[in-house]
């Protein structure tokens, strides 16, 4: 009796845990099932049952997590499973974000919960059939605990038997035959990029305000506890643009008055739209209360530092080279980079070395630099303007473009690919294009940050590069 009670206290810690880290919730139904988990976990960290408890209540021990998220999950799905919302994206959404990001041409859309990929690419071909022309960008992001799942979509490969609900037109146009399975068109496969992500933690990054026009949660708020459901739909509603949309799974309901959201009814089921006018009355993430930042003395910053106080190598080196870069000593620069490269630079670094690497005309190096960059952070829209910057410089510029008005649509304050936007729109003869880009640049370098003018100014300063702009509006025929 005494081993059953102390087994039966193990899996309530064992849940309390996985509230806790992961976010999900677990009833008395799932015991046995919760039992046989913490058993294989704690012969696989060859612990005893209490040590791996204490340890995992410590924290921080993301390869578990990882495993757990893992052994957890319910990973059935498959393409365009419950058709119905497709189609309400394809009829009633889409149309509505294509007219309304139309000067942008950038449809920008998240998958929570993702699993093996077919939701994120089943938006992803809903995308490229409603968009009125090539010209368009779209940007998939698919989230999920599971590293192993997340392999699995990257794959893009998949049997007949995940294509079932697929329509045969579908599937003959993004879906190519291969040793008996089916490999999704890299076109498809270019749009769409997978993270590995807990939903139970806040990343401002991601959930950063306005950036999404489209969020697909289905099936995912079932398992969570009530506490991280209203966590995640706040971030979500946050994150959607106004106008945005929201698709929850069938078993998932947010009354008939969400905050910030408005309930719609289309194709036998309900979804819903963002409000217009911001209501959500909690900012996400939540400010740290002011007792837990300290108070630093103003002249702190004017102590000299300990001598057991050394600086960071990599910030010295960085902090070189972009005083190099300053002053248009570009072989000089990338030679200190070079030289002082980390085996895992930071993405600062990273971005400095993409752009010294095209500043020496290294293009084809430059851009791989930029894509490892983007590989680990799709949304680093520094690191789109510089790939734009290289994809130009090699005449690929429609693909130029495209990563440009990505840049400018992840941060609406960066001013550098609305010039070159307006720089390239000139050279095609397109002036009232270029003029609304142009124009949006002149009103944005006036509060550019220096560090991106030193990067992306290619020598020439704020007032150099307003000139420039003002020159250009002038040749436009644009009226000041």
């Amino acid at each position: 009796m005494t081993t059953d009670l102390t087994q039966a206290g193990d899996v309530t810690r064992f849940r309390v845990q996985l509230a806790a880290q992961l976010g999900w919730a677990f009833d008395d139904n799932d015991v046995a099932q919760l039992a046989d988990v913490l058993r294989r976990r704690v012969e696989a960290a060859e612990l005893r049952t209490g040590a791996y408890l204490r340890r995992l209540a410590a924290g921080g021990w993301e390869t578990e997590l990882t495993a757990l998220a893992e052994e957890l999950s319910i990973n059935e799905t498959y393409f365009f499973r419950h058709g119905e919302q497709f189609r309400a994206l394809a009829e009633v959404v889409l149309p509505e974000r294509i007219h309304d990001r139309a000067a942008q041409r950038v449809l920008s859309m998240l998958s929570v919960g993702c699993s093996s990929g077919e939701e994120a690419y089943s938006m992803a071909v809903v995308a490229h059939e409603a968009l009125p022309g090539p010209d368009w960008i779209v940007s998939v992001l698919g989230l999920d605990a599971s590293a192993a799942v997340l392999r699995q979509a990257e794959r893009a490969r998949y049997s007949g038997w995940s294509l079932r609900e697929t329509p045969d037109a579908i599937r003959q146009r993004w879906f190519h035959p291969h040793d008996g399975d089916y490999e999704l068109d890299d076109r498809i496969r270019m749009d769409v990029r997978f993270r590995r992500y807990n939903v139970a933690s806040e990343d401002a990054g991601l959930w950063r305000a306005g950036q999404y026009d489209v969020i697909f949660c289905r099936n995912l708020l079932m398992y969570l506890t009530p506490a991280l459901q209203e966590s995640l739909v706040r971030r979500m509603t946050r994150s959607l643009a106004g106008g945005g949309y929201l698709f929850l799974g069938h078993t998932d309901s947010l009354g008939s008055r969400p905050e910030g959201l408005e309930p719609r009814h289309s194709h036998q089921t309900f979804y819903y739209r963002r409000s217009s006018v911001p209501e959500i009355s909690a900012p996400v993430p939540r400010p740290q209360p002011p007792a837990m930042v300290p108070r630093v003395p103003v002249r702190a910053a004017t102590t000299p530092p300990r001598h057991d106080q050394r600086p960071d190598p990599a910030a010295n080196v960085h902090d070189r080279a972009m005083r190099l870069l300053r002053d248009e000593r570009f072989a000089e620069a990338l030679a200190v980079v070079e030289g002082g490269l980390s085996a895992h630079p930071a993405p600062a670094e990273m971005l400095l070395h993409g752009v010294l690497l095209a500043q020496a005309g290294r293009l084809e190096d430059a851009e791989m630099v930029c894509r490892r960059l983007l590989d680990a952070d799709g949304l680093h829209a520094d690191a789109h303007h510089q790939l734009a910057v290289c994809l130009e410089g090699g005449a690929a510029v429609d693909v130029a473009i495209g990563h440009y008005r990505l840049a400018a649509h992840l941060d609406p304050d960066f001013a550098m690919p609305r010039l070159r936007l307006g720089l390239l729109a000139r050279r095609r003869g397109e002036n009232q294009a270029a003029g609304v880009e142009l124009e949006r640049a002149l009103t944005l370098l006036r509060r550019e940050r220096e560090d991106r003018l030193t990067l992306f100014g290619g020598g020439f300063g704020r007032l150099a590069l307003t000139n420039l702009c003002r020159a250009e509006l002038d040749a436009c025929g644009v009226r000041r």
